[in-house]
């Protein structure tokens, strides 16, 4: 019958025992790995949030709709009776003191005429009143000119303050957005960079805290692939040899010469 014999060839020392070290280091690592929290890796906690800039600019948004009391003003400064608010409240007083002093100077001819009819032989005929009433109706009617003169100055006044107020208004109405729109739009641009860079530095601290999380495993994993690498280089396993079992004649001759060593010895 066939003898087999098992033969195992162990590893160096120097190599067995960081064999064990890596695996119990490896064991421990993913067991750690195993109980990560994966919230403090992963989470609103690294995302930048909008930052003072970028508030004030959304703050500043919500007064675009400012130019609503502009236009209403301009609103106020049209139509047919806009000027009625821009008429001077002295423009009464100025035409009655004109009016006044005209009526004065008018008076100032009615001697004339007398002097006028005395000299011809008219005083106090036919002729010098049909005089005096064409001068009355003369100074009457350049009077009522005057006078509408002065209504129509003080209302072209009036209307040209009104037009002049509504293009105020409008310009305010259009400079105020455009003003505002690129206020928001310098703050908007300023407080993106500083959300950029304040990104950047959640990722790197997020960055940080997965390498310290994983560093253990990572290490565990550089050594063994240094350990399997020494470990390739040397012979190990089991080797098994199989020995044939000895004849009848071979176990005799054993015997004989067995027994021939034995007589020598005691001879």
């Amino acid at each position: 019958m066939a003898e087999v014999q098992t033969v195992r060839q162990a590893l160096p020392e120097f190599l067995e025992a960081p064999a064990k070290t890596y695996l119990a280091d490896l064991e421990t690592a993913i067991g750690g790995i195993k109980g990560l929290d994966m919230s403090k890796l992963y989470g609103q906690q690294f995302v930048a949030g909008p930052g003072a800039l970028t508030t004030q600019a959304e703050s500043l948004a919500t007064g675009l709709g400012g130019y609503q009391p502009y236009l209403q003003a301009a609103q106020a400064a049209t139509g047919p009776t806009a000027y009625q608010a821009y008429m001077s409240p002295y423009q009464q007083d100025v035409i009655n003191a004109t009016l006044a002093e005209y009526d004065i100077q008018a008076q100032k001819g009615l001697p004339g005429l007398a002097a006028n009819a005395i000299s011809v032989g008219a005083f106090g005929g036919g002729r010098e009143g049909v005089q005096r009433a064409e001068y009355q109706a003369a100074s009457d009617r350049n009077r009522a000119a005057l006078q509408a003169q002065l209504l129509q100055q003080g209302f072209g006044q009036a209307q040209q303050l009104a037009a002049q107020q509504y293009g105020q208004q409008m310009g305010l109405a259009s400079a105020l957005p455009n003003l505002l729109g690129q206020q928001i739009s310098a703050y908007t641009t300023l407080g993106g960079a500083q959300q950029a860079r304040e990104q950047a530095n959640l990722e790197a601290q997020r960055q940080l805290a997965f390498q310290q999380a994983y560093q253990p495993l990572q290490a565990a994993q550089q050594y063994g692939a240094g350990i399997t690498s020494l470990i390739s280089g040397y012979p190990g396993g089991v080797k098994e040899t199989i020995t044939p079992s000895p004849t009848p004649l071979q176990t005799a001759l054993g015997a004989g010469t067995t027994l021939a060593g034995l007589y020598g010895a005691f001879k």
